[in-house]
């Protein structure tokens, strides 16, 4: 009696199993038999978009952090070259300026001294061009001997020599007469630095910039790759590059140098993406999020990115073989470039997708 109570409750045990699993089955097929029993309406056929799965090229993607910088082939640095005091500052930091524009006037007896070495030998050159002629004059009329006036030619020639040099110090101090030094812009473009106000004491010793000009039409931005993520940076890699600034913006560029070296403090090897600049948007010392693109040595299954539903926490695609005939199939993604998803598993090579109104599509197949 005993015995048989067991194999009763067994019996139950091992039924309610069945049911329980039949139930499962039940429901794991449902969306496959509401799939084989919708079919689509020929005016929603006709608006929506069929792809196809593709292999390609798979492609991934790190961020790097970065900042915008001069681009020091277009920078100049103007230091010091007399002693002085400055009396008078035309410009500002963040003026655009014009090649040859005076940014500062400096008091400077250097200058006056190279202005009275310029006056005199002016002076000098008038008198070895009168002694000159005088003896010339003289030589033809059989008055002096050819070796005066030979003499009398050497000695012009040499004022005239000590008059350029005198000139050319002149100039490359700033050019003025009067005891001042002018500094002027080298090129046109930005202050985008500047250590000079008015009464600073000026030494041509001191290795501080007066001003630093920048014309902004190109940045670099140097990015830094820590040590893991250099076998993913090559040189020529595509880059996006957003700010904080212009977070809706997407600036592209390509690295085009690595430094192979890495700082000995941070521990990261900077690359560099040289950036045109319309508008003058980038603005030195701006942080920036830069994303390098690159390509591995494989191919992998995609579908459009907009063919995927999201639903219960899996990832669907929709197969298409007919109006009558389509399928929910869940996939595994492994990333997503641009308007494409890479698949893992879930579907094969030339799967007709649906591409648009999946979601609406989706909702049907389930009611």
């Amino acid at each position: 009696m005993e015995n048989r109570k067991y194999i009763n409750i067994g019996m139950l045990i091992c039924i309610s199993v069945l049911t329980i699993l039949s139930a499962c089955n039940s429901s794991n097929q449902d969306k496959t038999e509401t799939a084989s029993s919708y079919v689509l309406p020929d005016s929603l056929l006709h608006s929506i978009q069929i792809d196809t799965v593709t292999d390609v090229p798979y492609s991934s993607a790190i961020t790097l952090n970065g900042r915008i910088d001069f681009d020091e082939d277009h920078v100049i640095r103007i230091y010091p070259m007399v002693s002085g005091i400055a009396n008078n500052i035309h410009a500002a930091l963040g003026d655009y300026v014009q090649q040859g524009e005076t940014l500062a006037t400096i008091s400077s007896s250097d200058m006056s001294g190279y202005s009275n070495d310029f006056e005199t030998a002016s002076n000098n050159l008038i008198i070895a061009k009168r002694n000159k002629d005088a003896v010339n004059s003289m030589y033809k009329s059989g008055l002096s001997s050819a070796q005066d006036s030979l003499n009398a030619t050497v000695q012009y020639n040499q004022a005239k020599a000590n008059l350029e040099k005198a000139k050319r110090i002149l100039e490359n101090n700033g050019g003025g007469t009067n005891g001042d030094f002018y500094v002027k812009s080298p090129m046109t473009g930005f202050i985008v630095e500047k250590n000079i106000t008015n009464g600073t004491a000026i030494r041509p010793d001191n290795n501080t910039t007066l001003f630093t000009i920048s014309n902004l039409n190109q940045v670099w931005v140097m990015a830094d790759v820590y040590e893991s993520n250099i076998p993913y940076v090559k040189l020529g890699d595509s880059v996006n590059i957003t700010t904080l600034s212009y977070p809706g913006k997407v600036f592209r560029g390509k690295i085009d140098k690595i430094m192979n070296v890495l700082d000995p403090e941070s521990r990261v090897m900077k690359v560099r993406i040289v950036l045109s600049n319309p508008g003058f948007l980038l603005k030195p010392q701006m942080f920036a999020s830069v994303v390098v693109n690159y390509s591995e040595n494989k191919s992998m299954l995609s579908v459009p990115t907009q063919s995927l539903i999201f639903d219960n926490s899996q990832y669907y695609v929709l197969v298409y073989k007919s109006p009558s005939d389509i399928s929910i199939c869940p996939v595994q993604i492994n990333g997503t470039k641009g308007d494409r998803t890479y698949i893992s598993s879930g579907v094969a090579l030339g799967d007709k997708v649906i591409a648009t109104q999946a979601l609406l599509i989706y909702q049907a197949l389930n009611d």
